[in-house]
């Protein structure tokens, strides 16, 4: 099953929309070619007791000190990821974003980074573990056949080096 069907027509729709020009220095996201899939991609279901899992957000992520931030102003996103360690203290993040308000995020990461609740979670055995790593990457990301070639194959990637039975995504 294609991840994105009939990805030929989609990219043609994005190229066009592209290419129209700005309305008031401002693209017409009314007309956003949104992808639009028959069947979800799906694989086989997990048992959350045992499963190691993983966390992907898409908060844009970053540790302050050591990576660089994810290019926030991009016109057509940035497609790149971050592995960040799962104990990274929240002090050391910060957050490259400018589509979502970040008010709730700075006052407690937890809204879009769980990592202390999942941790609880496998503490009383709801959960089997949750992976050293987690992933973070900028969810604005308007060309989806970039994101299906750079920024799924990063987040699968990352997922098979943490032996992940599980990944957890939380959209900002």
């Amino acid at each position: 099953m294609d991840v994105l069907e009939q990805r030929a027509v989609w990219r043609e729709r994005f190229e066009a929309w592209l290419a129209a020009p700005p309305v008031d220095g401002k693209r017409d996201w009314k007309r956003y070619p949104r992808p639009r899939n028959a069947a979800a991609p799906a694989g086989p279901g997990v048992e959350p007791g045992k499963a190691r899992l993983m966390l992907v957000s898409s908060a844009g992520g970053y540790l302050a000190a050591s990576q660089l931030p994810f290019d926030a102003a991009a016109f057509i996103g940035d497609y790149t990821v971050r592995r960040l360690p799962s104990a990274t203290p929240f002090e050391a993040l910060a957050f490259a974003h400018e589509h979502y308000d970040h008010e709730a995020v700075n006052g407690d990461p937890q809204v879009l980074l769980p990592l202390r609740h999942l941790e609880a979670l496998a503490a009383e055995g709801t959960l089997g573990s949750v992976t050293p790593s987690f992933v973070s990457f900028m969810g604005y990301q308007p060309d989806v056949t970039r994101v299906v070639d750079e920024t799924l194959p990063a987040v699968i990637e990352a997922a098979e080096a943490e032996h992940a039975d599980a990944v957890l995504l939380v959209p900002s």
